[in-house]
């Protein structure tokens, strides 16, 4: 007699956590960039300097 593998359990709500390339990873990673996009420009707005600059880069 030869046993049936279940498939791989996927997750019931597509905002569930999941390990892999889900959907769930890519609205955190969105999310992460578009905070890390607004934090840079406040560190620009109030440092009076582009990301070069304070980073000591040119």
């Amino acid at each position: 007699m030869s046993e049936k593998k279940a498939p791989a359990e996927t997750p019931k709500n597509p905002t569930d956590p999941a390990f892999g390339w889900t959907s769930y990873a890519e609205q955190v990673n969105g999310r992460f960039a578009m905070v890390g996009f607004v934090v840079l420009l406040a560190i620009e707005l109030f440092t009076k300097q582009d990301i070069i600059t304070w980073l000591g880069l040119r």
